[in-house]
């Protein structure tokens, strides 16, 4: 899609084509064919530029992509391919502009926009936002989604590397990691690059990354926050000046709202034998180095770690918490595959979960050959204990 083809989408016309494209969409089968529902359109708009035809189909399509991120905002919004999938999603945004009201931030300049994704939190959160971009089709991407929002912002073509930031409370960015080549996790190859970036956290500012950031890169006296939303760790964000207040923190986003937590939370936790319960921590608290934290949290409940190396903990008795999933241990099988084979099929097991750490095991190729048949269901969990391979039994808490 080109700025002729958004642009004449945002007409009455486009936006009368647009509504069909995506009626037909809903009333059809879960993976549509394209080439029959572009046809379809082209007949009844023969006079209609089949550009504009494939624009409509393409923001159908991806307008229906998006809800599992943006949730019912997307039925509004406008997006390019490669935006959609950089974007924040709407529930981490909105969590991201939540911080920065609580440091009463006044206006935000978002340093690559993108489609606008957090512009447009900022902007729900009563930020005064701008936002610029290299690329002309986000630029106007991003403006016509605070326009279908109703929400106030400004939006210009511009290198983000040259914009005076010092007028804003708080500068924001959000490095592209891909290069021709596709993904990338060489800093260097952002852009804007990992230079730029360290220079913008000499102020105030917030720094969107990859989760598999390495510790070791966060420059001193920046907080580190690992994000999760219903169990997928979907970002780090890295925060500085005035914004930061701890070294690492993960946040977790659930049904139930949200919860945090710091390394100032983590006096450590010993290691200790399989008790009857095991517990697997959030990606964004392994990611922030954090498990220890959430074993001290529940020391009350004998909680510990299963292996001084691996991101499994255990305890004697039941509990509850955001930062973690629970499972009771019902029994220890062989590990090996052949005996494990035959535990399996003794207790009729047909269908199974594989959970592993710490151990070479790949479910997909294990689940293949063990060749279960039976009726019942089950969990596994292999890791190592004491550095012994274990395959354990479990039922989800």
């Amino acid at each position: 899609m080109d700025l002729d083809d958004l642009r004449w989408l945002l007409t009455d016309d486009g936006q009368a084509l647009l509504a069909e494209a995506v009626a037909v969409l809903r009333a059809g089968p879960a993976t549509p064919d394209p080439l029959r529902v572009s046809a379809s359109l082209r007949r009844r708009h023969p006079g209609t530029d089949p550009a504009h035809v494939a624009a409509a189909l393409t923001q159908a399509t991806l307008r229906r992509r998006a809800e599992a991120k943006l949730g019912e905002d997307a039925r509004l919004l406008y997006f390019t391919p490669d935006g959609l999938e950089q974007a924040t999603r709407r529930a981490v945004a909105d969590h991201r502009a939540a911080r920065l009201r609580a440091f009463e931030a006044i206006s935000l300049v978002d340093l690559g926009c993108g489609i606008g994704g957090d512009l447009m939190a900022g902007a729900r959160a009563g930020i005064v936002c701008a936002g610029v971009d290299l690329d002309p089709v986000r630029v106007e991407v991003a403006r016509a989604n605070l326009a279908a929002l109703g929400l106030d912002g400004a939006t210009v073509v511009a290198d983000a590397t040259t914009v005076d930031t010092s007028p804003f409370d708080v500068a924001f960015a959000d490095p592209a990691r891909r290069t021709a080549r596709g993904r990338t996790f060489d800093v260097d190859d952002w852009t804007p690059p990992w230079s730029f970036v360290e220079g913008l956290l000499r102020r105030d500012a917030c720094v969107k990354v990859a989760p598999g950031i390495p510790h070791d890169l966060v420059p001193e006296g920046v907080e580190a926050e690992w994000v999760s939303d219903h169990g997928e760790v979907k970002e780090a964000a890295l925060w500085a000046g005035r914004l930061a207040t701890t070294r690492r923190r993960a946040t977790v986003i659930g049904d139930g709202g949200l919860a945090t937590l710091t390394d100032e939370d983590d006096p450590g936790a010993p290691v200790r034998s399989l008790g009857a319960y095991l517990y697997e921590p959030d990606g964004a608290v392994v990611r922030a180095g954090l498990v220890t934290a959430v074993a001290a949290a529940h020391a009350g409940d004998g909680a510990g770690l299963l292996d001084p190396h691996i991101a499994y903990l255990t305890s004697d008795s039941a509990t509850r918490t955001p930062f973690a999933r629970g499972y009771e241990v019902l029994e220890e099988l062989p590990y090996r595959e052949k005996q494990l084979r035959a535990a399996l099929r003794e207790r009729g097991v047909g269908r199974l979960t594989i959970k592993k750490r710490g151990v070479d095991v790949v479910p997909e190729q294990l689940r293949k050959r063990l060749a279960l048949q039976g009726d019942g269901e089950a969990t596994l969990v292999m890791t190592r204990v004491a550095g012994e391979g274990t395959a354990l039994l479990v039922r989800p808490l």
